[in-house]
């Protein structure tokens, strides 16, 4: 086939109507509107393609167009495996309102429900991250030569956020108990835990030691005074604050942690996993 020969059959496939039936079910011919093109000159011809491919060309890009200038959510380094939604089927649980808390709130309830959100925050990062990175801390072999009154001169790592946090959780709900704390617990404290899993089984026991011991706090007591070496001299009061803050404050560094190497802390995910019982 020669070029007009091609050319022509171009033209007829892509202007040709297609088959028209009649009453009677018969199919008419073709009525070529386009027969003349078969005798155009190619050049003429690739600028009519041209013109036309020009016209249809932006609709064809539109959608691209309207695309984000950033990844998918589902493409990004950072995004974690989907969390299955419990309560996609379940009814959702009715948060009291102000009226109703204030009928029945006590000096205890009120501590506990800021500890219940810090336990999770804390324990929900420590379960997060990965056991080869537990050894991680940021600007890893500087600050040596410093010397703190209390922690390490080095920024602690991970591992030993979650020490620590566990540590002073028993030594804050011994001195609200009256007993004697643990020593050192702004360094690695006494307690051999090493492996990640004796890390959270430690830290996991250290907040129902603290829900014990803030529990046991009310309106009689709550002026008592506190002695210790951690956050005392004091009252219970006082050092009922200190535990929820304590608290709130490793996990603002453990948090980073994460993200630094790509982990979404799981408060901070659409829906969030739940705690485990057991390790």
């Amino acid at each position: 086939m020669n070029p007009r020969e091609a050319t022509g059959y171009l033209c007829l496939v892509v202007f040709a109507e297609p088959p028209v039936l009649d009453s009677a079910q018969r199919r008419l011919p073709i009525r070529p509107k386009c027969l003349l093109a078969g005798f155009l000159a190619p050049r003429a011809f690739a600028l009519a393609v041209l013109a036309v491919c020009s016209f249809a060309g932006p609709s064809a890009e539109a959608p691209s167009s309207q695309q984000p200038p950033f990844p998918a959510q589902s493409q990004r380094p950072d995004q974690t495996k989907p969390l299955e939604d419990k309560t996609v089927t379940a009814a959702p649980l009715q948060q009291p309102t102000a009226t109703e808390m204030s009928k029945k709130e006590t000096v205890a309830s009120a501590f506990l429900r800021g500890l219940q959100y810090q336990e999770y925050e804390v324990r929900s990062a420590a379960e997060a991250m990965p056991e080869e990175k537990y050894g991680y801390r940021p600007a890893e072999g500087q600050f040596k030569n410093e010397k703190p009154q209390f922690g390490p001169a080095e920024v602690r790592t991970f591992a030993q956020q979650v020490k620590h946090v566990a540590c002073s959780n028993f030594g804050f709900a011994a001195e609200l108990d009256g007993q004697k704390p643990p020593e050192g617990c702004d360094k690695d404290g006494p307690s051999p835990a090493k492996t990640k899993k004796e890390l959270l089984i430690y830290l996991r026991d250290s907040f129902a030691a603290i829900r014990k011991s803030l529990g046991a706090t009310d309106s009689k007591n709550m002026f008592d005074p506190i002695e210790g070496p951690y956050a005392g001299p004091n009252t219970r009061l006082g050092l009922a604050t200190v535990v929820i803050w304590h608290a709130a404050d490793h996990y603002g560094q453990m948090l980073l942690y994460l993200r630094e190497n790509g982990i979404v802390p799981p408060a901070s995910r659409p829906n969030p996993p739940e705690l485990k019982d057991a390790y």
